[in-house]
Order: C-alpha cells, then sequence, then structure tokens
C-alpha cells in the first residue's frame, strides 16, 4: 500500500463492532469517565454489585456492660447497637446514534470513521459521566436546579436559576420537567427542550414552556423525575449526610434518629466564618467524632476564595487515582486529624465542601461504572425505525458509606 493511502474499513456489522472495540477499551473509557470530575475519579471502586442488593453493616455502639463494681457491670444486659443499609442498585443510560449512510460514506478511510463515531459515542458518554458525576453530591431526587424568587411572566420562554452556578448541570437540547418543591406529581403540560442558556446570569430559554411553572419549582432532566421513595437517581453525599439532621424516614431500610450523626453524618454551618476557618471547624468536629478526613471537595468559587485567603501561606499537592492516569491539583489545609487535600469540583454544590474520610466511601457498580452495553457482543445495533445503528452506554449501581459519622457537610459563605 502506497504511504498516505486510506485504511479500507468492513462496513459490515462485525467490522465496525471490532474498530469500535477496539477503540473503546475499558482502559480508555475510565479515563474519559474519570477525567475532570474528582469525586467520581477518587471514590473508591467496588465493581461487584450483583444480587438484589447488598449489606452495608455498621456498628452504632458497642456493648456498654462497663462499670467500676463487677456486679453492676456484668447486670447491665447492653449488646452492641448494629444497623444495616441494604443498598440497591439505580440506572442510568446514554445513547449514541450513527447514521448508516456516514459509515459505508467512511468505508475508505478508518481514521475518519472513528472520528465521526467517537465523535457521538463520546458524547453520549459524556452526558452519563456527567449525570453519576452531578447525583454524586445530591441526594437522589435526580433535582438539578431551582427557579428563582420570580415567577417568569405569562408567555415566557426563560426563567432564572436560584443558583446561577447550577447552570453547569444543564445543556442546549436537555429536556426538562418541573415540580413544585415538595410536590407529588410534575407540573402538567410534560417536557420542555433547552434552546438556549446564558451561563453568566444562569437563565435558562426553552422552545417553549407551561404556563403553570412557576417561582421555586425544581428543574429535573426528563426521566429523572421520581415522587415515590424508591428513587431512579444515585443516593450520593447529601442522602448519607444531608444538610438539616435526618428525621424517621428510612434510608436505605434504617430508620437514623437513633444517632443521626453516626448514621447520618456531621453537618457544620461555617457560613458566618471565614472559609479556612469554617474548614477548621468542621473538621474538628468529625475529629471528635472519631473521623479523620482527607479530602475535601467544593465548587470552584469556593475553592478560589480559599485560595485567596490562605495567601502565602497555600501549599499545592497533586492527587491520582489508582486505576487509571488522571490526576487533580489540589490545596492543602492542616486538620486535627492531619492534612486534607482540597479538590475543586464544578458538580459540586455551590458553597458547600464536603470534608470526607474517602475510604469510608464505594461508588459500588455492577461491572464497570460507565461502560457499552455490550453483553451480546454488539457494540452497535441496528435501529429499528432509522437508517442508522445505536450505541448504548449505562450504569447499574449506588454510592454506601459505612461510617457516616466520620465525615461533614460544611456550610460556607
Amino acid at each position: 500500500m502506497a504511504t498516505g493511502t486510506p485504511l479500507t474499513i468492513d462496513t459490515s456489522a462485525a467490522g465496525v463492532n471490532n474498530l469500535l472495540k477496539e477503540h473503546y477499551k475499558a482502559e480508555r473509557v475510565r479515563t474519559m469517565t474519570y477525567e475532570h470530575n474528582p469525586l467520581f475519579a477518587l471514590m473508591p471502586k467496588y465493581e461487584k454489585f450483583g444480587g438484589d442488593g447488598m449489606p452495608v453493616p455498621i456498628v452504632v455502639t458497642g456493648p456498654q456492660r462497663r462499670s467500676a463494681t463487677f456486679g453492676t457491670g456484668q447486670a447491665n444486659t447492653s449488646t452492641s447497637v448494629m444497623r444495616q443499609f441494604f443498598l440497591t442498585r439505580v440506572k442510568d443510560y446514554s445513547f449514541a446514534a450513527i447514521q448508516h449512510e456516514a459509515i459505508r460514506a467512511s468505508a475508505g478511510n478508518a481514521d475518519a470513521f472513528v472520528r465521526y463515531a467517537s465523535n457521538e459515542i463520546d458524547g453520549a458518554i459524556h452526558s452519563l459521566k456527567r449525570s453519576l458525576s452531578v447525583a454524586m453530591y445530591r441526594n437522589g431526587s435526580g433535582q438539578i436546579g431551582t427557579i428563582n424568587s420570580s415567577n417568569p411572566a405569562d408567555g415566557a420562554t426563560s426563567f432564572t436559576l436560584a443558583t446561577p452556578a447550577d447552570i453547569v448541570n444543564f445543556e442546549v437540547g436537555m429536556d426538562i420537567v418541573f415540580a413544585a418543591d415538595g410536590a407529588s406529581a410534575l407540573r402538567a403540560g410534560g417536557a420542555e427542550t433547552i434552546s438556549g442558556i446564558n451561563r453568566v446570569t444562569g437563565t435558562i430559554t426553552c422552545t417553549a414552556m407551561h404556563a403553570d411553572v412557576a417561582a421555586g419549582d425544581a428543574v429535573f432532566q426528563s426521566g429523572d423525575y421520581t415522587a415515590a421513595d424508591d428513587l431512579l437517581k444515585i443516593s450520593g453525599l447529601e442522602a448519607w449526610c444531608p444538610e438539616t439532621a435526618p428525621g424517621a424516614g428510612l434510608h436505605f431500610g434504617v430508620n437514623r434518629t437513633a444517632d443521626v450523626t453516626r448514621l447520618g453524618g456531621n453537618r457544620f454551618d461555617g457560613s458566618a466564618l471565614p472559609i479556612e476557618e469554617a474548614l477548621i471547624e468542621g473538621a474538628s468536629l468529625v475529629a471528635r467524632e472519631g473521623g479523620a478526613p482527607d479530602h475535601v471537595f467544593m465548587d470552584f468559587a469556593s475553592y478560589s476564595n480559599l485560595e485567596k485567603a490562605l495567601g502565602s501561606k497555600v501549599q499545592y499537592d497533586k492527587v491520582k487515582t489508582s486505576d487509571a492516569s488522571v490526576g487533580f491539583d489540589a490545596l492543602v489545609v492542616n486538620g486535627p486529624r492531619g492534612h486534607m487535600k482540597v479538590i475543586p469540583d464544578h458538580n459540586c454544590q455551590a458553597n458547600v465542601a464536603w470534608m470526607l474520610q474517602l475510604n469510608t466511601w464505594t461508588l459500588n457498580s455492577l461491572g464497570q461504572a460507565v461502560s457499552i452495553l455490550d453483553l451480546d457482543g454488539q457494540n452497535m445495533l441496528r435501529v429499528t425505525d432509522a437508517d442508522a445503528y445505536e450505541t448504548r452506554i449505562g450504569f447499574y449501581g449506588n454510592v454506601s458509606c459505612n461510617a457516616p459519622g466520620y465525615n461533614c457537610r460544611v456550610k460556607l459563605a
């Protein structure tokens, strides 16, 4: 073959499938998934989450048969208090469509085909990894934003988010739905499609918008909302360590009121303090409970405020993943139990710092967290009602924590 002659690809289903298999090896998908998503990348992984669910046992307290008086201690019938969360899986999917004509048109150039196919498949992988990365910080409800306190005008197709930083959760072309805060059903009218985004003001424009959408409404990507207790999205940090102490409602089968700290994490309101003091106070609270937080995740604006507040005292470090060649820059803050690496993450809620003892957390999945669904050996499936092929990417799993009391949600100014 002459130099510069393009490689010819086999445009049969088997030929295209083999080419994509070579391109999307597990290691490449893992690296794509981790890049720019620190919590997703650094949280320990367990990829054998089979069965109907997985027990996550927690010792609330040991036996209290102790006394300076022998008889008193022996007579006490106290035993260890145990609780067992029964973790269940949720699902998340993303799809890429590749036109049959484009496959045929690329037959003379394998590189051209890979560029075309990977553009669509990489985009689908990106959509799923963003969905999971955002959900890992949240409570499982699927909510990705809230309309601000101003009612959209009659006939308006735009609204502004209460927290403009939440704009990173939205994309042009995304279908969204609305629900009144705490409502058991969606607003009537169905999904609306985003046609424009102002990422400075936090304003979203839709192709249309039904009239009952109102101030304070929660916003969801279409298909993510559920009014039942059986949540469709990952139960992330906010579910395990909520902003307010958990009540009597069940979390994976456990009533956490027996010990809201050991079963529902620590929370510290540092909004009235300088950011570095808020972190130190939060770390002291966790240390008092026996935890040793080693990583802190926060939004970029808070990270910038911390960096400026530390000034000449700032220290930097590098954090690397154990199963992919992905790393992140971090600030170092000294806590009562040692250094804590502070990492910015655009998926994190605004004005919140998640102070974690990372080895108490696990992202549990059935197979690799983000993977091409190819159990039948086919990376591409014929679309029955279109001249195209489809690649499906999926996730089956959930987040677990075996010691919520060793972690803290810190509210920042």
